[in-house]
């Protein structure tokens, strides 16, 4: 490849990832957003609510009572009411976290890359309201995504209804 063909495609990229991240903005603005202080979440959440949705904790597998969950509904973020997944989408995936093969929308949930282990880079899903932290998504799901949501269950709070 010559350099004027190498710079032609580097500022091609660039653009297509300006484009891809207005588009997101505009996704998160879509949903609205949800600011509050610490303080503020505390009065509202659980500390076992806080300290997975607000400092990205992981509760104990198999603790959820959402496991158990059969009922069609949808699943909102327990921060903001936001709905993030839809009782279509959940299956047993036998690791003891209630888990989803796709999000209700794309726009109600943000993916960002997460190192907090030594040895793996996983993929953190977020509520796209208020950045409440969910859970991971991983590749190994069922069709037709091939996507496992796997979501802390303290997370989320199950509405019945059409789901």
């Amino acid at each position: 490849m010559d350099r004027r063909s190498f710079i032609t495609s580097a500022l091609a990229l660039g653009a297509f990832a300006a484009l891809d991240a207005r588009a997101a903005d505009k996704g998160r603005a879509a949903v609205g957003r949800v600011v509050k202080t610490d303080e503020e979440w505390r009065k509202l959440l659980t500390p076992e609510q806080f300290e997975v949705a607000r400092r990205g904790g992981t509760e104990a597998p198999g603790s959820s009572p959402l496991l158990e969950e059969h009922r069609r509904g949808t699943f909102q973020c327990v921060c903001c009411d936001l709905p993030v997944f839809s009782s279509k989408a959940k299956y047993d995936s036998h690791t003891g976290w209630p888990s989803f093969w796709q999000p209700v929308s794309k726009r109600h949930v943000r993916e960002k890359e997460d190192r907090s282990l030594p040895s793996e880079v996983r993929t953190e899903v977020l509520c796209a309201r208020c950045d409440a932290h969910l859970g991971h998504v991983f590749d190994d799901g069922p069709e037709p995504t091939g996507l496992r949501y796997c979501m802390n269950g303290v997370a989320l709070k199950f509405v019945p209804g059409k789901g």
